[in-house]
């Protein structure tokens, strides 16, 4: 009985201190992006922060005629789309391998995910004098091979996070009602994991659109975005650049915040029962 005002008193005078150490948290990871977007309307050449009447969209008209960088954009979509296509099932597959094996499921695991700790430059290097070996030219697909390497282990993890929603007894009630392996995956597994599939698909993507270290090391002629943004810095960047981080952050930001929107709507509709619809078809 002595005890209980005593925590309450720690427990409450602690939160001030939680929430100056998350707002100072919050200040350090967006103060940068937050600054690049508002310097990016500065209409001068040099970047830095002016009077908000002097806001000025100068640079991103000027960002519509820079071709080049366009065309890197481009170039890195198409490979963050491959590398997403592939990493998602492949993780997919990872992870039910994982969830149905009864031995050696750490040494397996580790196996995968021990990519996530080699460094890029390791990587990418490595990868690039055993294409030269077996005499592939450094190519999209060579860099869509890096890519893959890299973003595979954090696909199986998603994966197996959405795997933890899959109870063995939704499963077996599904064979119960009569639904092979294959149509209980198809009907019950999948619909259930499809926002961690989503997830997997959008998270392999935008490692694979911000990867500079791999690409680096297994580029051809071609120029991913990565490697043109660090050419430009390095050769003096032209205020479009940041002008395109301006609107990177802005369509981020929106993005996110149709995704929220959309998930609110979805889980605020009656629920479906998904067993009841098969049970109907079967």
């Amino acid at each position: 009985m002595i005890l209980h005002p005593i925590i309450g008193d720690r427990t409450n005078g602690g939160r001030p201190l939680f929430s100056i150490i998350t707002v100072l948290c919050l200040t350090i990871m967006y103060a940068p992006a937050l600054y690049l977007l508002l310097a990016s309307l500065n209409p001068d050449e040099q970047l830095g922060l002016v009077a908000p009447t002097r806001y000025s969209l100068t640079w991103y008209v000027a960002l519509l005629d820079d071709h080049r960088l366009f065309r890197a954009l481009e170039e890195s979509a198409v490979v963050a789309l491959a590398t997403a296509a592939l990493a998602t099932p492949i993780g997919l597959a990872a992870a039910l391998a994982y969830r149905a094996m009864t031995r050696m499921r750490g040494i397996f695991l580790l196996v995968i995910l021990s990519t996530m700790l080699v460094p890029g430059t390791i990587e990418g290097l490595g990868l690039s004098a055993v294409l030269r070996l077996v005499r592939v030219s450094p190519s999209w697909v060579t860099v869509t091979l890096g890519h893959l390497l890299w973003t595979l282990p954090f696909a199986t993890m998603v994966s197996l996070i959405g795997l933890l929603a899959v109870t063995p007894s939704t499963t077996a009630a599904a064979r119960d009602l009569g639904a092979g392996p294959m149509r209980a995956f198809v009907d019950v597994t999948l619909p259930i994991m499809r926002g961690s599939l989503v997830s997997s698909f959008i998270f392999a993507f935008l490692l694979s659109l911000n990867e500079h270290a791999r690409a680096y090391y297994l580029v051809g002629r071609q120029n991913t975005f990565p490697l043109y943004m660090f050419g430009a810095m390095n050769s003096g960047a032209s205020p479009t650049i940041y002008a395109f981080s301006g609107a990177v952050l802005v369509a981020s930001f929106a993005a996110v915040a149709l995704i929220f929107f959309w998930a609110a709507r979805r889980h605020s509709g009656p629920p479906t029962s998904k067993m009841g619809s098969m049970a109907r078809q079967i």
